[in-house]
């Protein structure tokens, strides 16, 4: 039986970067605020409200949930469209389901914009599940959660499921549930992130699952 492999979906299928920059940049001017840190693609994958308690270098609601409805706003409707596969990610995802492997996203972008995103790109046929903390009723509060559910709720053998992941945060969700893991450097490139096996290229992933 192959193995399931489950994605991250920023810096690991999709540059999102220009869109959801531009979001940020938008919410800060419009509720009159300074961003306290570089508005750079190193601040993308974490949940919104922790990006934006780091860049409005507060926890207060009262400043926190404006700037996310601003967000929110103007991601949803226009800045998704903005989102660009990285080269090869498409035709990898299409040879994949065509050799019968079971594909999942586990992302935390939260799931409007995430299905919006798949619908644009011509994906939602690749991809038996689509999840993101908001998915589930509490919303989740880390991506190791969210693994641990899709586990369960999917009956999957963790160490016959892949997590492939671009960040520390992917490689730690995975370990925390006994699941493989491989790095893609291919995007945001943290290939200095530790010692995980790394993909090079889409290209690479098949050959490396099929192995496994």
């Amino acid at each position: 039986m192959k193995p399931e492999i489950i994605f991250d979906l920023d810096g690991t299928l999709i540059d999102s970067a220009p869109g959801i920059l531009a979001g940020f940049a938008g919410a800060f001017t419009s509720c009159g605020h300074v961003p306290k840190l570089p508005l750079t693609a190193d601040i993308i994958g974490p949940p919104l409200m922790e990006t934006l308690a780091k860049l409005a270098g507060t926890n207060d609601p009262a400043v926190l949930q404006p700037l996310a409805e601003a967000f929110k706003a103007h991601y949803d409707e226009a800045g998704y469209r903005q989102t660009l596969a990285f080269s090869g990610v498409g035709e990898m995802l299409s040879e994949l389901v065509a050799h019968d492997f079971k594909l999942h996203i586990a992302t935390n972008k939260r799931i409007r914009p995430t299905r919006r995103i798949l619908k644009h790109l011509g994906w939602e046929q690749y991809f038996l599940g689509v999840y993101a903390l908001d998915v589930f009723d509490p919303p989740l509060k880390s991506k190791a959660q969210m693994l641990q559910e899709i586990l369960v709720q999917r009956e999957l053998d963790p160490q016959h499921t892949f997590y492939i992941g671009d960040r520390r945060e992917d490689a730690a969700a995975a370990a925390a549930n006994n699941m493989r893991f491989l790095l893609a450097v291919w995007g945001y490139d943290e290939s200095n992130a530790g010692e995980w096996q790394k993909l090079a290229s889409p290209d690479h992933l098949r050959a490396v699952v099929s192995a496994n």
